[in-house]
């Protein structure tokens, strides 16, 4: 077995073989793998993806035909299904939720300082700051693991690392109504990583029939009885939260697959397309059905997606140059996002959100007044300009009527005929902020001025923000961010080269996909989002361009923004390359300082009770004994499956000797969902069984519940090499042992390729049935 905790614990997180989730042994530091200490105190747990083939699966498979197959391949489909609709629908509640609030909080504000600008600032910090303050409240005193962006949680649950209560029901509910709160009250940060956390909450929910806690659940619904199958649903439900959030199906499909899960199938790929499909209709239905009016304030700003289609036809080979620039300067800002958000989430952890909730509600609201206050007051400071001329076929009106979605806002402006550039894109909504950077024809709408002013302010905002007792999500701020230093580099570039043919907004376009490229790292999915949301396949090699160089200016800097909260989250990642160090190290050395703990066949009662007690171990080698006297090691021993056969009690024996498994005359006494952990959340503790001193006395023969077949490595195997297998498969535990003394086969490709006799039906392998050639 590997172990991540050596004897001087975890000194140097580099060693990326020091914080391996492979065997849940302990190191003497007396806290076992499966349980790693987080930075706020909780524990993460190792999943157990493998397949446990124990005595009572096998008999359960061989009780179930062709046709519980087909059954369970429909009910998979059905569950995507499911997953689609229901995230879709979140997706449309939130955004109609969120548009509606924006709406009447504009509205009301834009009627009030036509009398008292003083007064509008007033009603529109309170307004703000009451939506805030439900979210916090929801956060801190209802759904704890809803805070931030939930997408480090959800790849590391993928990556085999579960965190307690990141995809419960009340986790659902609070993600929903907190993303209300803050969005809506136009904190800097999005809705589009919450999305992706609340369609992996649904996804979940169906995969183990829902909440029992809250009596929401259904019997009919609990057909997966593996972690494995609850991983697939969960990778559904990112890429559905992605599809929802940006009306970007293939874009949630490329996500799932580039960004969060560890292990991808082809199976797995058209499931994940049809959830993604299936987000689409919803979400396009249900635009098409508020396009009557039955949704309030939502209309054309409620989904983000920014058409550009309109935009630049073509570009010049000198444009490139300028095009490059922006990609350095996005993979710079994006990294010195990641290190600050890392270092200010640090403070927050180990300092200021351990003073109690009582803080982090302040906190919150602190930033929402400040937030409001400079969203507010700095536009009443710049001076307005003169509409420009109009043209009948631009559609764009100068200036808006108050309250109103598009460019060119009046506020606090002598004139009817002007406009205040910075609060077109500060006292708006983001989504409808980037929508004008994005917009074509609108040369010298701002000045550089007023977008260096909110580059530097909404930076500082979003640094501030992300981190705090609230949802919160990254994109939308990138994008905003990114746009504004992009449309900087448009106005310069249209200076300098006087093309009439250059838009500035299609530099905010590339300006937003260097951003998210410097700071989250992403490529392809990355890519086809921004080609999906902006409806303009022409930039597609511009995107691509400006993605690659932010993302190789971030790499050389830190890690991706996901990785690095992942990390300070104390959420130990399995990243797809081993590090160089291990290609000099072996098995032998990652398990040097362990003392392994066995288990007899035949185990006392009062054995197990002491031994489960004396450490934090989740996996246990179960040995047995020859005629002659030789010890074999039979297999894997679950601690969750010891609590379940202490707890049930119904396979105590008085006797010390062991049963017989041969003839399947051993009855089933268990079911094997009872033996599947609950997602999220602690599962059986040794404290919730309650024995007597005669069951103390009792044994139990742990033969028919073992995993007879674990994944074995020699102990001078190279590190690396256990590290691929260990990731590549999705293991828990390894066994390292000697070297073994005999061979008593050898498995090629042609032994695992099977021949079905058309006749007979009968099926064999072709190794049997065929000669070597």
């Amino acid at each position: 077995m590997l172990s991540n905790h050596l004897q001087n614990g975890m000194e140097t997180a580099k060693l990326l073989w020091s914080r391996l989730p492979t065997s849940d042994a302990e190191g003497q530091d007396g806290v076992g793998i499966g349980h790693y200490k987080k930075t706020d105190g909780g524990t993460v747990e190792s999943l157990d993806y493998e397949v446990i083939e124990n005595y009572a699966y096998r008999e359960e498979q061989a009780l179930r035909g062709k046709l519980y197959m087909y059954y369970s391949v429909c009910v998979k489909w059905f569950f995507a299904l499911l997953i689609g609709i229901g995230t879709g629908f979140a997706a449309v509640f939130i955004n109609i939720s969120v548009e509606n609030f924006a709406g009447w909080k504009y509205s009301l504000t834009f009627n009030i300082i036509q009398k008292s600008y003083f007064a509008g600032c007033i009603i529109y910090i309170l307004f703000n700051l009451a939506l805030v303050l439900s979210s916090v409240y929801i956060i801190t005193h209802f759904a704890p693991a809803a805070a931030g962006s939930g997408i480090p949680e959800i790849k590391g649950y993928l990556n085999g690392i579960d965190t307690h209560g990141i995809l419960l029901f009340r986790t659902l509910v609070g993600k929903i109504f907190g993303s209300i709160g803050s969005v809506g009250g136009g904190l800097a940060l999005g809705k589009e990583g919450p999305l992706v956390h609340t369609g992996a909450c649904i996804a979940s929910l169906l995969g183990q029939g829902g909440s029992t806690k809250y009596h929401l659940s259904s019997r009919w619904l609990q057909v997966f009885n593996s972690e494995r199958d609850r991983r697939d649903l969960v990778t559904c439900g990112c890429a559905a939260g992605v599809a929802a959030a940006f009306r970007a199906p293939v874009g949630g499909v490329l996500f799932a697959l580039e960004e969060v899960t560890s292990w991808w199938r082809s199976q797995l790929m058209w499931r994940v397309f049809f959830t993604s499909a299936i987000v689409a209709v919803v979400v396009r239905t249900a635009m098409g059905w508020c396009k009557s009016g039955k949704c309030g304030h939502f209309g054309s700003g409620g989904f983000i997606i920014w058409d550009v289609s309109d935009g630049q036809e073509d570009y010049s080979f000198m444009e490139l140059l300028p095009m490059a620039v922006i990609g350095v300067i996005g993979g710079l800002l994006g990294a010195l996002f990641n290190q600050l958000t890392l270092y200010i989430t640090n403070w927050r952890r180990n300092y200021l959100h351990k003073k109690g909730n009582h803080i982090k509600i302040i906190e919150v609201c602190l930033i929402s007044v400040i937030t409001s206050i400079i969203s507010f007051g700095l536009p009443l400071f710049r001076k307005c300009t003169p509409c420009p001329e109009s043209d009948l076929n631009s559609g764009i009106e100068c200036p808006r009527a108050p309250g109103m979605y598009g460019n060119y806002v009046n506020f606090y402006c002598s004139s009817k005929m002007e406009y205040n550039d910075l609060a077109t894109i500060f006292f708006n909504t983001q989504d409808d902020a980037i929508r004008n950077l994005f917009s074509a024809k609108t040369i010298h709408e701002f000045s550089a001025q007023s977008l260096l002013t909110f580059l530097v302010m909404f930076y500082a905002l979003a640094v501030v923000t992300f981190g705090t007792a609230v949802p919160a999500g990254q994109f939308v701020p990138g994008i905003m961010i990114g746009s504004t230093y992009g449309r900087l580099v448009g106005m310069f570039v249209v200076s300098f080269y006087k093309r009439l043919n250059i838009e500035e907004g299609t530099y905010a376009l590339l300006g937003a996909a260097s951003f998210l490229g410097g700071s989250m790292r992403m490529t392809v999915s990355l890519c086809v989002i921004m080609v999906e949301i902006t409806n303009n396949l022409k930039l597609l090699p511009l995107i691509m361009l400006v993605l690659l160089i932010s993302k190789a200016v971030g790499d050389a800097f830190n890690e991706g923004f996901y990785e690095e909260q992942a990390r300070i989250r104390g959420i130990p990642l399995l990243e797809s390359r081993p590090k160089y160090q291990m290609r000099s190290m072996t098995a032998k050395d990652a398990c040097a300082n362990q003392k392994v703990v066995y288990f007899p066949r035949v185990v006392k009662v009062s054995d197990i009770v002491s031994i489960l007690r004396s450490n934090m171990h989740n996996g246990f080698p179960v040995i047995d004994h020859t005629r002659n006297g030789e010890t074999l090691v039979i297999g894997l021993m679950l601690r969750s499956h010891l609590l379940v056969l202490l707890q049930s009690k119904v396979d105590f024996q008085h006797s010390p000797l062991p049963c017989d498994l041969r003839g399947g005359s051993l009855p089933i006494r268990h079911n094997l969902s009872e033996f599947v952990k609950p997602v999220s959340s602690k599962g059986i503790s040794l404290e919730d069984i309650h024995l007597s001193r005669d069951d103390l006395e009792m044994y139990i023969d742990l033969a028919p519940f073992v995993n007879p077949s674990p994944y074995i490595v020699p102990e001078d195997m190279s590190l690396s090499k256990v590290y691929n297998l260990f990731r590549q498969l999705g293991l828990r535990h390894i066994f390292v042992v000697p070297r073994a003394s005999r061979v008593i086969g050898m498995i090629t490709r042609k032994d695992l390729l099977i021949e079905e006799h058309e006749h007979s039906g009968a099926v064999e392998l072709q190794s049997t049935s065929r000669s070597e050639t």
